[in-house]
């Protein structure tokens, strides 16, 4: 992945933020029977993956990258975007670090799940799954928007 790559991710994540710091508490936590039930706890659920995949396992920068329950409910939007900007630095870290190292199997447990066992994967196959897995709840994130009454913007990267 070439950093403008993720650029284009950013901004598209940026559309789906600014649509949500428009939301009132309400809207912003409430449930709904699919996905990771809020649009709340979705962002921060999408950051995470960033967090754990490349914060931990590839750069091993932190042993406790997932937010507890009781942490992510007291977050605003603003709190959202901080989290994604460290995901982003991580992203940063990854591409630059790994360029030698992208395809190189890395194997050790995940921190975040003690007892699960070894995993074999590359800084490159999880940068490619942080992406494709925050697409796949922003689509469902747009679905919430949509059951709360607002029309989604356009974030795919064609509409930059």
């Amino acid at each position: 992945m070439e950093k403008i790559d993720y650029e284009w991710v950013k901004q598209t994540r940026q559309i789906l933020l600014e649509q949500c710091s428009e939301l009132n508490e309400s809207e912003l936590s409430r449930e709904f029977e699919f996905g990771f039930q809020s649009i709340r706890d979705s962002l921060v659920h999408v950051a995470g993956c960033y967090h754990a995949w490349l914060g931990s396992f590839v750069l091993s920068e932190t042993t406790s990258p997932l937010l507890t329950k009781e942490v992510i409910n007291q977050m605003q939007i603003n709190d959202i975007g901080q989290y994604f900007q460290q995901a982003d630095r991580y992203v940063e870290k990854v591409v630059e670090q790994s360029r030698e190292r992208f395809d190189q199997m890395i194997e050790k447990e995940p921190s975040w799940k003690k007892g699960s066992g070894t995993l074999r994967k590359t800084p490159h196959q999880l940068l490619i799954h942080s992406v494709t897995h925050e697409y796949h709840h922003k689509g469902q994130i747009a679905v919430m928007l949509r059951l709360l009454g607002y029309t989604p913007e356009n974030t795919d990267i064609l509409g930059l």
